[in-house]
């Protein structure tokens, strides 16, 4: 079987395809990398790598590989983390990843938090979009993820940890701007923004529309929920802004009128996610109610869940 060691080599130079740079990543020298590479695909009886002058590529074979090796090295890493800590806490590095339209709203009030809680705790974080984020904990490229529910994917464990109510934002001015109940069908034939594809708002905002009569506007897509508001307080549309996101980033002063459905209670689900078989699952459901503190004392309009 292959050593963690050759597992590393292999999962750098998928990364870089550079040997150099692979090398330099992972603390050794490049003729060293290369052999030990060799060495693995002789031991599999299988190419892993194409080599030429100008260029590496990963065979087919390689990327299947690459990615086990991702879960392999991350479960070591697990050991070793959970060995350091005797099991008992949050410590060492832990990746996490989370959607975009999450991550700047709840990070600077979790990351103190999390810091005070858990001092020995080394947390990196990457945000990505929703379509991608089970990906990427499948394939052992993050420890946990902070996704919209539901997860389907028997390999993953996901707790609910609060409701986001999608709110309708509307520009100053606008026809229903004055009114304090707002129904479903006051929407029909509205112009409706929306973020790009990838995005789990992309595909709720369009089920509003096809439920309220409302037409989607995909020749203006927002790129972040900013951008979405400045182009909905331009008069551009109107559109469906998440609870964090408006109790975080949207004040009196921000040429927009937030508004909720009198007549439909429109929200979606917010989850914590890492791998069925992970061995720090009791530490992981400690981080969700973590983050549920953290929303209760911070956005107290958001209801927890469980």
């Amino acid at each position: 079987m292959p050593n963690l060691r050759q597992l590393e080599y292999l999962v750098a130079l998928a990364e870089t395809l550079n040997f150099r740079k692979a090398a330099e990543r992972t603390g050794t020298t490049q003729p060293t990398l290369s052999e030990q590479l060799k060495a693995l695909e002789t031991r599999l009886g299988a190419q892993l790598v194409e080599r030429s002058r100008s260029h590496v590529l990963m065979t087919p074979v390689g990327e299947q590989d690459v990615t086990v090796a991702r879960r392999k090295l991350a479960d070591a890493e697990e050991i070793r983390t959970l060995s350091a800590s005797g099991g008992r806490e949050l410590s060492g590095v832990l990746r996490l990843a989370l959607p975009p339209t999450i991550g700047p709203y709840l990070l600077p009030v979790l990351i103190p938090e999390l810091q005070r809680r858990f001092p020995g705790l080394k947390l990196y974080v990457r945000e990505d979009l929703p379509s991608r984020l089970i990906e990427t904990l499948l394939a052992g490229r993050q420890d946990l993820v902070i996704t919209p529910m539901p997860v389907s994917e028997k390999e993953v464990t996901a707790e609910p940890m609060f409701r986001e109510p999608l709110h309708l934002t509307l520009p100053h001015g606008h026809r229903l701007a004055d009114q304090t109940e707002i129904r479903r069908e006051d929407l029909a034939t509205e112009d409706v923004l929306a973020l790009g594809q990838g995005h789990q708002l992309h595909d709720a905002v369009i089920a509003l529309c096809h439920d309220t009569g409302a037409r989607i506007r995909l020749d203006y897509e927002g790129t972040s929920l900013d951008t979405l508001r400045e182009m909905v307080a331009m008069g551009l549309g109107v559109t469906f802004l998440p609870g964090l996101y408006i109790a975080a980033a949207v004040t009196s002063e921000a040429n927009v009128v937030v508004r909720t459905l009198a007549d439909r209670s429109v929200s979606r689900t917010i989850g914590l996610a890492w791998r069925a078989a992970s061995a720090r699952e009791p530490r992981y459901q400690d981080l969700a109610q973590l983050v549920q503190d953290v929303i209760k004392t911070n956005f107290p309009g958001l209801p927890v869940t469980g």
